[in-house]
């Protein structure tokens, strides 16, 4: 089963995709993380890769598609693909459909985290990730435990984005809304959206996932 995770900087997308891995065996694709393992693999498209990324410039859809099609090629997860961070536009959208049918594969379930702005901005301000395990705090709804460490891995390094602030969110929900949000309708048309509310709490949403995938 191959799934498409849809929403704004801060849904949840990460957390959830992590539980499918454990859950199910499946294997994420991350566009960051597959350009980050590429650069540093020493294949052809790796060099291109960092190539494109000393000079500063944006790594292609071309490319991208690419290092898909390999880990298709490659990896064989028992419980399918998860595409975290692509396709983000309606071009992509078209070259990830062709791709996985040159491959006999196809998008089973596109996932759409819905939020509103306003609890998302209040949720991702102050939000610190666990280094060790992933696992999301918030200085206000989840602050970190008292005694420092992970509830999940008792890990004691946590990690913080510097645009993880209301200004900078805001410009990323805008950026998302022009240019990804379009796929929200080109995948209702194929009748291949589900919603979910990816402000309820953390094991509902997953719960609610569950449901759409156990149908599918």
């Amino acid at each position: 089963m191959n799934i498409i995770l849809l929403g704004p900087p801060g849904a949840g997308k990460g957390t959830q995709a992590r539980r499918l891995v454990e859950a199910r065996g499946m294997q994420q694709l991350s566009t960051g993380d597959m350009l980050r393992e590429a650069r540093s693999s020493g294949t052809e498209m790796g060099k291109r890769v960092a190539d494109v990324m000393d000079r500063g410039e944006l790594v292609t859809d071309e490319i991208v598609i690419g290092l898909i099609e390999e880990k298709l090629t490659h990896d064989h997860p028992p419980g399918g693909f998860i595409f975290d961070g692509f396709p983000r536009t309606l071009p992509q959208a078209d070259a990830l459909g062709e791709l996985l049918t040159k491959h006999g594969q196809q998008v089973d379930a596109v996932i759409e985290m819905q939020v509103d702005d306003e609890a998302l901005v209040t949720r991702i301000a102050g939000r610190a990730t666990c280094a060790g395990c992933g696992e999301v705090y918030n200085d206000t709804l989840r602050p970190i435990p008292a005694d420092g460490a992970c509830g999940k891995c008792g890990g004691t390094e946590f990690k913080r984005r510097a645009d993880d602030n209301e200004e900078s969110l805001r410009q990323r929900l805008m950026e998302y809304y022009k240019k990804t949000s379009p796929l929200v309708g080109y995948y209702y048309a194929k009748g291949q959206l589900h919603r979910v509310d990816g402000l309820a709490e953390i094991d509902a949403v997953s719960g609610a996932i569950a449901k759409v995938l156990d149908k599918v």
